[in-house]
């Protein structure tokens, strides 16, 4: 459930979207003029912040511009729906995406899913699942009717989580210290909550204790490049992590000293 609408990728620097190799050319800086020459005002210049000059024709209609920060789009919502028209496989869009965030959709849908083929109602806890991934704001396309807005993000051009952080993988365990090994992604301490996300389902943990490679306690794990043992179930070998965004949590982390790894 991503975007897969650009244009710009391939036209600038000849790697596809849908080749898995998009530089996301259409969150670059753009200026954009009316082709004076077109009564009808439909047809923009653009000119790309790197490129001085050199001034790109495209057409707009009531959809928007097809090429300028669409929103991501998620269908979930129509899964039973396109489930009861006999469709059978769907695809989500992963490429260039992390593992984290390819798990936690694929869950989402797997259950959407399950839940269509079992006649029982979509579950609208779902839509919160994805909210909480981040990203450039959803919409769901073409399958229903829009307002202009809800196709193009005019506010933005990144992405936002606003519900939890992936902040790392758990990659090994220790059975005689009962600690599992976690490759850290992003900023995490003692006393999170966490999510552990597996296949068989996620469960929530706080944090008890993290110890560094030279097995010296530690208070917080400052962010990616750190590999740290973390006192979690040795049935979360293999699972992905996530905190919980709190503004609790965030004044908290800026508050624990930090020894090295």
């Amino acid at each position: 459930a991503y975007s897969g609408r650009c244009l710009l990728s391939g036209y600038f620097n000849h790697r596809d979207p849908n080749q898995g190799t998009c530089t996301n050319s259409c969150r670059w800086d753009y200026k954009v003029a009316k082709a004076s020459e077109d009564p009808t005002g439909d047809i923009y210049l653009l000119e790309e912040g790197n490129r001085p000059g050199e001034w790109m024709p495209i057409e707009e209609d009531m959809h928007g511009t097809y090429i300028l920060n669409s929103k991501d789009l998620r269908a979930i919502e129509h899964v039973q729906r396109l489930t009861e028209m006999g469709i059978d496989s769907f695809k989500i869009e992963g490429r260039t995406k992390s593992p984290y965030y390819v798990a936690r959709t694929a869950q989402a849908y797997r259950s959407a899913i399950d839940d269509a083929v079992a006649g029982r109602p979509f579950n609208p806890e779902l839509l919160g699942h994805l909210e909480g991934l981040a990203n450039r704001g959803y919409t769901d396309g073409f399958y229903v009717r829009h307002h202009d807005q809800d196709h193009q993000n005019y506010l933005r051009g990144f992405s936002l989580s606003g519900r939890s952080l992936y902040v790392g993988n758990v990659v090994d365990v220790d059975e005689a210290r009962q600690l599992v090994k976690v490759e850290a992604k992003n900023k995490f301490a003692v006393g999170d909550k966490l999510e552990v996300i597996q296949p068989s389902g996620n469960t929530d943990i706080v944090i008890e204790e993290i110890f560094n490679t030279k097995g010296e306690a530690m208070r917080v794990v400052p962010g990616a490049g750190y590999t740290v043992w973390v006192k979690l179930p040795l049935s979360s070998n293999g699972a992905f992590l996530a905190r919980y965004t709190t503004q609790e949590n965030a004044s908290k982390l800026e508050q624990i000293p930090i020894m090295e790894a």
